[in-house]
Protein backbone atom coordinates (compact mmCIF):
# COMPACT_ATOMS: atom_id res chain seq x y z
CA UNK A 1 0.00 0.00 0.00
CA UNK A 2 1.05 3.67 -0.75
CA UNK A 3 0.34 6.40 1.18
CA UNK A 4 1.09 9.91 1.81
CA UNK A 5 1.50 11.92 5.46
CA UNK A 6 0.55 15.18 4.20
CA UNK A 7 1.61 18.55 5.85
CA UNK A 8 3.33 17.21 9.21
CA UNK A 9 6.38 18.51 10.89
CA UNK A 10 9.18 16.54 10.76
CA UNK A 11 11.89 14.98 13.53
CA UNK A 12 14.07 13.03 11.00
CA UNK A 13 16.59 11.78 13.81
CA UNK A 14 19.06 12.26 10.61
CA UNK A 15 21.95 14.05 11.36
CA UNK A 16 21.19 16.28 9.65
CA UNK A 17 18.13 18.09 10.49
CA UNK A 18 16.49 18.50 13.57
CA UNK A 19 13.38 19.33 12.74
CA UNK A 20 11.53 19.94 9.25
CA UNK A 21 8.35 22.26 9.28
CA UNK A 22 4.83 21.70 6.91
CA UNK A 23 6.42 18.78 4.71
CA UNK A 24 5.26 15.32 3.25
CA UNK A 25 6.19 11.91 3.29
CA UNK A 26 5.25 9.42 1.09
CA UNK A 27 5.43 5.27 1.69
CA UNK A 28 5.36 2.70 -0.94
CA UNK A 29 6.51 -1.17 -0.65
CA UNK A 30 6.99 -0.31 3.09
CA UNK A 31 9.61 2.19 2.71
CA UNK A 32 9.93 5.89 2.48
CA UNK A 33 9.94 7.04 -1.24
CA UNK A 34 9.80 10.78 -0.48
CA UNK A 35 10.19 13.40 1.75
CA UNK A 36 9.60 17.13 0.67
CA UNK A 37 6.83 18.89 -1.88
CA UNK A 38 3.78 17.48 -2.87
CA UNK A 39 4.53 15.08 -6.22
CA UNK A 40 2.83 14.32 -9.25
CA UNK A 41 2.46 11.02 -10.63
CA UNK A 42 2.61 9.11 -7.25
CA UNK A 43 -0.46 7.60 -6.73
CA UNK A 44 -1.83 6.79 -3.06
CA UNK A 45 -4.08 4.34 -1.29
CA UNK A 46 -4.41 6.64 1.61
CA UNK A 47 -3.70 9.99 2.56
CA UNK A 48 -2.86 10.83 6.77
CA UNK A 49 -3.92 14.43 7.49
CA UNK A 50 -0.83 15.40 9.43
CA UNK A 51 -1.60 19.11 10.32
CA UNK A 52 -0.69 19.36 14.18
CA UNK A 53 1.09 16.36 13.81
CA UNK A 54 4.79 15.84 14.53
CA UNK A 55 6.32 12.74 12.44
CA UNK A 56 9.21 10.68 14.27
CA UNK A 57 10.51 7.36 14.13
CA UNK A 58 9.19 4.46 16.06
CA UNK A 59 10.94 4.65 19.27
CA UNK A 60 13.32 1.67 20.07
CA UNK A 61 13.27 0.09 23.89
CA UNK A 62 16.95 -1.30 23.53
CA UNK A 63 16.14 -3.34 26.63
CA UNK A 64 13.72 -5.35 28.40
CA UNK A 65 11.93 -8.41 29.50
CA UNK A 66 8.02 -7.94 28.29
CA UNK A 67 6.66 -10.96 29.79
CA UNK A 68 7.33 -9.61 33.34
CA UNK A 69 4.29 -7.84 33.07
CA UNK A 70 2.52 -10.71 34.87
CA UNK A 71 4.05 -9.57 37.96
CA UNK A 72 3.73 -5.29 37.46
CA UNK A 73 3.30 -3.95 41.11
CA UNK A 74 3.90 -7.34 42.44
CA UNK A 75 6.98 -7.34 44.09
CA UNK A 76 8.03 -3.57 45.07
CA UNK A 77 10.33 -1.39 47.29
CA UNK A 78 13.00 -4.17 47.72
CA UNK A 79 16.48 -3.90 46.88
CA UNK A 80 17.25 -5.50 43.69
CA UNK A 81 19.25 -8.73 45.02
CA UNK A 82 15.98 -9.47 47.20
CA UNK A 83 13.82 -8.32 44.64
CA UNK A 84 15.11 -10.93 42.16
CA UNK A 85 15.78 -13.33 44.72
CA UNK A 86 13.57 -13.72 46.77
CA UNK A 87 10.30 -12.50 44.92
CA UNK A 88 11.01 -12.70 40.90
CA UNK A 89 12.73 -15.76 40.55
CA UNK A 90 10.40 -18.14 42.38
CA UNK A 91 7.38 -16.96 40.61
CA UNK A 92 9.34 -16.98 37.89
CA UNK A 93 9.96 -20.45 38.10
CA UNK A 94 6.04 -21.16 38.54
CA UNK A 95 5.74 -19.34 34.64
CA UNK A 96 4.60 -21.66 31.66
CA UNK A 97 3.81 -20.70 28.06
CA UNK A 98 0.80 -19.85 27.66
CA UNK A 99 1.74 -17.09 30.75
CA UNK A 100 4.54 -15.18 28.69
CA UNK A 101 2.47 -15.16 25.46
CA UNK A 102 -0.15 -13.29 27.21
CA UNK A 103 1.98 -10.92 29.01
CA UNK A 104 4.36 -10.31 26.54
CA UNK A 105 1.03 -8.96 24.34
CA UNK A 106 0.26 -7.14 26.75
CA UNK A 107 3.61 -5.66 26.89
CA UNK A 108 3.32 -5.28 23.00
CA UNK A 109 0.07 -3.00 23.17
CA UNK A 110 1.74 -0.79 25.88
CA UNK A 111 4.25 -0.14 24.09
CA UNK A 112 2.26 0.33 20.30
CA UNK A 113 0.13 2.92 22.45
CA UNK A 114 3.17 4.68 23.30
CA UNK A 115 5.07 4.84 20.19
CA UNK A 116 7.59 2.44 20.73
CA UNK A 117 7.82 0.50 17.18
CA UNK A 118 10.76 -1.98 17.97
CA UNK A 119 12.06 -3.67 21.33
CA UNK A 120 14.26 -6.17 22.19
CA UNK A 121 13.67 -8.78 24.79
CA UNK A 122 15.41 -11.04 27.32
CA UNK A 123 13.10 -13.33 28.52
CA UNK A 124 12.26 -16.96 28.62
CA UNK A 125 9.61 -19.25 26.69
CA UNK A 126 10.84 -16.91 23.53
CA UNK A 127 8.87 -18.81 21.30
CA UNK A 128 6.13 -17.77 22.89
CA UNK A 129 6.86 -13.91 22.02
CA UNK A 130 7.73 -14.26 18.63
CA UNK A 131 4.23 -15.98 17.89
CA UNK A 132 2.72 -12.45 19.89
CA UNK A 133 5.55 -9.94 17.74
CA UNK A 134 4.38 -11.92 14.72
CA UNK A 135 0.66 -11.01 15.55
CA UNK A 136 1.25 -7.68 16.55
CA UNK A 137 3.30 -6.06 13.58
CA UNK A 138 5.93 -4.78 15.67
CA UNK A 139 9.73 -5.51 14.96
CA UNK A 140 12.26 -7.02 18.07
CA UNK A 141 15.01 -8.84 18.66
CA UNK A 142 14.02 -11.69 20.47
CA UNK A 143 16.90 -13.25 23.11
CA UNK A 144 16.93 -16.26 25.52
CA UNK A 145 18.10 -15.44 28.67
CA UNK A 146 20.81 -17.83 29.71
CA UNK A 147 21.83 -18.89 33.44
CA UNK A 148 24.42 -20.99 34.23
CA UNK A 149 22.38 -23.81 36.21
CA UNK A 150 23.96 -27.70 36.69
CA UNK A 151 22.54 -29.92 34.00
CA UNK A 152 20.87 -27.71 32.11
CA UNK A 153 23.16 -25.03 30.99
CA UNK A 154 23.95 -27.12 27.49
CA UNK A 155 20.19 -27.31 26.99
CA UNK A 156 19.71 -23.21 27.46
CA UNK A 157 22.60 -23.08 24.48
CA UNK A 158 20.67 -25.40 22.17
CA UNK A 159 17.27 -23.90 23.19
CA UNK A 160 18.88 -20.89 21.36
CA UNK A 161 19.92 -22.16 18.72
CA UNK A 162 16.59 -23.45 17.87
CA UNK A 163 15.42 -20.06 18.28
CA UNK A 164 17.54 -18.61 16.22
CA UNK A 165 16.68 -21.55 13.52
CA UNK A 166 13.25 -20.52 13.79
CA UNK A 167 12.48 -16.86 14.10
CA UNK A 168 15.71 -14.77 13.26
CA UNK A 169 14.39 -13.08 10.09
CA UNK A 170 10.89 -14.01 10.14
CA UNK A 171 7.85 -11.46 10.22
CA UNK A 172 8.77 -10.17 6.86
CA UNK A 173 12.46 -9.37 8.39
CA UNK A 174 11.03 -7.64 11.78
CA UNK A 175 12.04 -10.36 13.84
CA UNK A 176 16.16 -11.06 14.64
CA UNK A 177 17.75 -13.56 17.26
CA UNK A 178 20.87 -12.34 19.36
CA UNK A 179 22.20 -14.53 22.00
CA UNK A 180 21.82 -13.31 25.79
CA UNK A 181 24.02 -14.48 28.52
CA UNK A 182 22.01 -12.87 31.84
CA UNK A 183 25.09 -11.60 33.83
CA UNK A 184 28.82 -12.29 34.40
CA UNK A 185 27.39 -13.47 37.77
CA UNK A 186 24.81 -16.22 36.66
CA UNK A 187 27.34 -17.14 33.92
CA UNK A 188 31.07 -18.34 34.47
CA UNK A 189 33.81 -17.51 32.65
CA UNK A 190 33.71 -21.17 31.10
CA UNK A 191 30.09 -20.58 30.19
CA UNK A 192 30.39 -17.60 28.98
CA UNK A 193 33.07 -18.84 26.52
CA UNK A 194 30.84 -21.20 25.10
CA UNK A 195 27.81 -18.36 24.81
CA UNK A 196 30.83 -16.92 22.68
CA UNK A 197 30.91 -19.63 20.57
CA UNK A 198 27.29 -20.09 20.28
CA UNK A 199 27.61 -16.11 18.73
CA UNK A 200 29.97 -16.70 16.31
CA UNK A 201 28.26 -19.88 14.85
CA UNK A 202 24.95 -18.22 14.87
CA UNK A 203 26.47 -14.95 13.43
CA UNK A 204 24.76 -12.93 15.57
CA UNK A 205 25.28 -10.27 18.36
CA UNK A 206 24.77 -10.26 22.27
CA UNK A 207 22.67 -9.07 24.94
CA UNK A 208 23.54 -8.89 28.79
CA UNK A 209 23.42 -7.12 31.63
CA UNK A 210 26.59 -5.29 32.56
CA UNK A 211 27.65 -3.38 35.97
CA UNK A 212 24.17 -3.17 36.91
CA UNK A 213 24.49 -2.74 40.24
CA UNK A 214 27.36 -1.80 43.15
CA UNK A 215 27.56 -5.06 44.82
CA UNK A 216 27.97 -6.72 41.11
CA UNK A 217 31.15 -4.72 40.62
CA UNK A 218 32.45 -4.94 44.33
CA UNK A 219 31.51 -9.03 43.84
CA UNK A 220 33.63 -9.14 40.48
CA UNK A 221 37.04 -7.52 41.72
CA UNK A 222 37.35 -10.10 44.74
CA UNK A 223 36.48 -12.85 42.34
CA UNK A 224 38.36 -12.00 39.19
CA UNK A 225 40.49 -8.98 40.33
CA UNK A 226 38.50 -6.44 37.58
CA UNK A 227 35.17 -4.89 36.76
CA UNK A 228 32.35 -6.73 34.38
CA UNK A 229 33.10 -4.67 31.66
CA UNK A 230 36.80 -5.77 32.00
CA UNK A 231 36.32 -9.44 32.91
CA UNK A 232 33.57 -10.09 29.29
CA UNK A 233 35.79 -8.23 27.56
CA UNK A 234 39.23 -10.06 28.41
CA UNK A 235 36.73 -13.20 27.94
CA UNK A 236 36.36 -11.97 23.75
CA UNK A 237 32.39 -11.25 24.24
CA UNK A 238 33.45 -7.85 22.61
CA UNK A 239 34.26 -9.11 19.92
CA UNK A 240 30.89 -9.87 18.83
CA UNK A 241 28.07 -6.89 18.55
CA UNK A 242 26.94 -6.01 21.79
CA UNK A 243 24.00 -4.52 23.83
CA UNK A 244 24.77 -4.14 27.70
CA UNK A 245 21.96 -3.15 29.44
CA UNK A 246 22.40 -0.73 32.47
CA UNK A 247 26.10 0.16 32.48
CA UNK A 248 25.58 2.16 36.33
CA UNK A 249 28.77 1.25 38.12
CA UNK A 250 31.38 1.79 35.29
CA UNK A 251 34.53 4.14 35.60
CA UNK A 252 37.03 5.59 32.94
CA UNK A 253 38.23 2.52 31.70
CA UNK A 254 35.13 0.91 31.19
CA UNK A 255 33.65 3.41 29.43
CA UNK A 256 37.49 3.56 27.24
CA UNK A 257 36.82 -0.10 26.64
CA UNK A 258 33.07 0.41 25.91
CA UNK A 259 33.57 2.89 23.05
CA UNK A 260 37.46 0.95 21.63
CA UNK A 261 34.86 -2.25 21.31
CA UNK A 262 31.91 -0.66 19.90
CA UNK A 263 29.50 -2.01 22.92
CA UNK A 264 26.41 0.14 23.04
CA UNK A 265 25.02 0.81 26.79
CA UNK A 266 21.60 0.71 27.07
CA UNK A 267 20.21 3.26 29.71
CA UNK A 268 17.30 2.57 31.80
CA UNK A 269 16.96 5.45 34.42
CA UNK A 270 13.48 4.37 36.00
CA UNK A 271 14.42 0.99 37.00
CA UNK A 272 17.52 1.81 38.15
CA UNK A 273 16.27 4.47 40.27
CA UNK A 274 13.56 2.43 41.81
CA UNK A 275 15.87 -0.42 42.38
CA UNK A 276 17.95 1.76 44.02
CA UNK A 277 20.96 0.68 41.62
CA UNK A 278 22.51 4.01 41.16
CA UNK A 279 23.26 6.33 38.02
CA UNK A 280 24.41 5.67 35.22
CA UNK A 281 27.23 7.75 33.84
CA UNK A 282 25.52 8.82 30.56
CA UNK A 283 27.23 11.84 30.18
CA UNK A 284 30.34 11.08 30.28
CA UNK A 285 29.96 7.99 27.66
CA UNK A 286 28.21 10.58 25.42
CA UNK A 287 31.01 12.94 25.54
CA UNK A 288 33.18 9.60 25.34
CA UNK A 289 31.21 9.41 21.92
CA UNK A 290 29.45 5.54 22.71
CA UNK A 291 26.68 4.67 21.35
CA UNK A 292 24.20 4.86 24.31
CA UNK A 293 21.02 3.28 23.70
CA UNK A 294 17.33 3.79 26.10
CA UNK A 295 15.13 1.27 27.55
CA UNK A 296 12.49 0.67 29.80
CA UNK A 297 13.88 -2.43 31.60
CA UNK A 298 11.09 -5.00 32.73
CA UNK A 299 7.48 -3.55 33.50
CA UNK A 300 7.64 -5.14 36.68
CA UNK A 301 10.72 -3.25 37.79
CA UNK A 302 9.59 -0.33 35.88
CA UNK A 303 7.00 -0.57 36.19
CA UNK A 304 5.75 0.90 33.05
CA UNK A 305 7.14 0.37 29.00
CA UNK A 306 6.10 3.98 28.55
CA UNK A 307 10.03 5.04 26.47
CA UNK A 308 8.44 8.92 26.27
CA UNK A 309 8.38 8.69 29.94
CA UNK A 310 11.75 7.38 30.15
CA UNK A 311 13.25 10.39 27.35
CA UNK A 312 12.10 12.51 30.26
CA UNK A 313 13.70 11.06 32.82
CA UNK A 314 17.08 10.14 31.06
CA UNK A 315 17.61 13.71 30.47
CA UNK A 316 16.60 15.04 34.10
CA UNK A 317 18.24 12.97 35.88
CA UNK A 318 21.79 13.49 34.22
CA UNK A 319 21.22 17.32 34.72
CA UNK A 320 20.35 16.82 38.73
CA UNK A 321 22.89 14.30 39.42
CA UNK A 322 26.10 16.33 37.33
CA UNK A 323 24.35 19.59 38.58
CA UNK A 324 24.51 20.67 34.75
CA UNK A 325 21.43 22.29 33.23
CA UNK A 326 22.59 21.24 29.73
CA UNK A 327 23.78 17.66 30.26
CA UNK A 328 22.51 15.31 28.12
CA UNK A 329 20.33 17.46 26.21
CA UNK A 330 16.63 16.69 24.79
CA UNK A 331 17.63 15.83 20.98
CA UNK A 332 20.83 13.59 22.51
CA UNK A 333 18.07 11.75 25.04
CA UNK A 334 15.78 11.78 21.52
CA UNK A 335 18.57 10.40 19.74
CA UNK A 336 19.06 7.82 22.55
CA UNK A 337 15.66 6.62 22.26
CA UNK A 338 15.85 6.27 17.80
CA UNK A 339 18.63 5.99 15.51
CA UNK A 340 21.14 4.87 18.85
CA UNK A 341 18.86 2.21 19.57
CA UNK A 342 19.00 1.15 15.91
CA UNK A 343 22.64 0.79 15.86
CA UNK A 344 22.55 -1.00 19.05
CA UNK A 345 20.43 -3.61 17.29
CA UNK A 346 22.18 -3.77 14.44
CA UNK A 347 19.35 -2.02 12.10
CA UNK A 348 20.73 1.30 11.91
CA UNK A 349 20.79 0.94 7.73
CA UNK A 350 17.02 0.55 7.80
CA UNK A 351 15.46 2.18 10.92
CA UNK A 352 15.87 4.82 13.42
CA UNK A 353 15.38 7.85 11.31
CA UNK A 354 13.10 9.37 8.73
CA UNK A 355 14.90 9.55 5.50
CA UNK A 356 14.47 8.36 1.59
CA UNK A 357 14.95 4.54 1.20
CA UNK A 358 14.53 3.13 5.14
CA UNK A 359 11.59 1.20 6.49
CA UNK A 360 9.00 3.17 6.73
CA UNK A 361 8.64 2.96 11.37
CA UNK A 362 6.75 6.18 11.57
CA UNK A 363 4.59 7.01 14.89
CA UNK A 364 2.62 10.60 14.78
CA UNK A 365 2.10 12.30 18.18
CA UNK A 366 -0.81 14.81 18.23
CA UNK A 367 0.19 18.01 19.41
CA UNK A 368 -2.71 19.98 19.57
CA UNK A 369 -2.96 19.18 23.20
CA UNK A 370 -2.54 22.11 26.15
CA UNK A 371 0.12 20.69 27.91
CA UNK A 372 2.01 21.14 24.00
CA UNK A 373 0.93 24.39 23.77
CA UNK A 374 2.44 27.17 23.43
CA UNK A 375 4.86 25.14 20.98
CA UNK A 376 7.78 26.89 21.16
CA UNK A 377 10.61 24.27 20.50
CA UNK A 378 9.66 21.25 18.80
CA UNK A 379 12.37 18.77 19.89
CA UNK A 380 12.21 20.60 23.65
CA UNK A 381 8.29 19.43 23.74
CA UNK A 382 9.15 15.63 22.71
CA UNK A 383 11.52 15.24 25.76
CA UNK A 384 10.20 17.20 28.45
CA UNK A 385 6.03 17.73 27.82
CA UNK A 386 4.96 14.73 25.45
CA UNK A 387 3.32 11.62 27.04
CA UNK A 388 3.06 8.33 25.92
CA UNK A 389 -0.58 8.91 25.31
CA UNK A 390 -0.38 11.68 22.74
CA UNK A 391 0.82 8.85 19.90
CA UNK A 392 -1.56 9.13 17.36
CA UNK A 393 -0.72 6.41 14.99
CA UNK A 394 1.99 3.85 14.59
CA UNK A 395 3.44 2.49 11.45
CA UNK A 396 5.83 -0.60 11.04
CA UNK A 397 7.29 -1.49 7.58
CA UNK A 398 4.24 0.96 6.12
CA UNK A 399 1.75 -0.72 7.88
CA UNK A 400 -0.57 0.78 10.19
CA UNK A 401 -0.90 -0.96 13.22
CA UNK A 402 -2.33 1.91 15.41
CA UNK A 403 -4.58 4.45 13.68
CA UNK A 404 -6.27 7.29 16.05
CA UNK A 405 -5.13 5.31 19.23
CA UNK A 406 -7.32 2.22 17.74
CA UNK A 407 -4.46 -0.79 17.52
CA UNK A 408 -5.04 -2.84 14.00
CA UNK A 409 -3.41 -5.66 15.00
CA UNK A 410 -4.21 -7.15 18.33
CA UNK A 411 -7.66 -7.93 20.08
CA UNK A 412 -6.78 -5.36 23.18
CA UNK A 413 -9.81 -6.39 25.42
CA UNK A 414 -8.89 -10.38 25.10
CA UNK A 415 -5.17 -9.34 26.01
CA UNK A 416 -6.27 -7.59 29.19
CA UNK A 417 -8.26 -10.39 30.28
CA UNK A 418 -6.13 -13.61 29.63
CA UNK A 419 -2.86 -11.60 30.80
CA UNK A 420 -4.91 -10.80 34.20
CA UNK A 421 -6.06 -14.28 34.16
CA UNK A 422 -2.48 -15.32 33.66
CA UNK A 423 -0.78 -13.28 36.35
CA UNK A 424 -3.45 -14.33 38.87
CA UNK A 425 -3.06 -17.91 38.24
CA UNK A 426 0.75 -17.46 38.44
CA UNK A 427 1.01 -16.19 42.19
CA UNK A 428 -1.43 -18.46 43.00
CA UNK A 429 0.51 -21.33 42.30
Amino acid sequence: MALLIKNVTLVPMDGKREVVENTNIYVENGRISHIGELKDGIEVDKVIDGNNKVAMPGLINAHTHIGMSLLRNYADDFPLHEWLTQKIWPREAKLVGQDVYWGSLLSMVEMIQSGTTTFCDMYFFMDEVGKGLEESGMRGVLTRGLIEEAGKSEEKLEDTRILHKNWNGKGDGRIKVMVAPHAPYTCGPAYMEKIIELAKELDTGIHIHLSETKKEVEDSFNTYGKSPVRHVYDLGLFELPTVAAHCVHVNQEDIEILKEKNVSPVNNPTSNLKLASGFAPIDKMLKSKVNVALGTDGPSSNNNLNMFEEIHIASIINKGVNMDAVSVPAIDVLRMATINGAKALLWDEEIGSLEVGKKADIILIDMDKPHLYPMHNVISALAYSVQGSDVDTVMVDGKIIMEKREIKTLDVERIMYEADKSARDLVSR
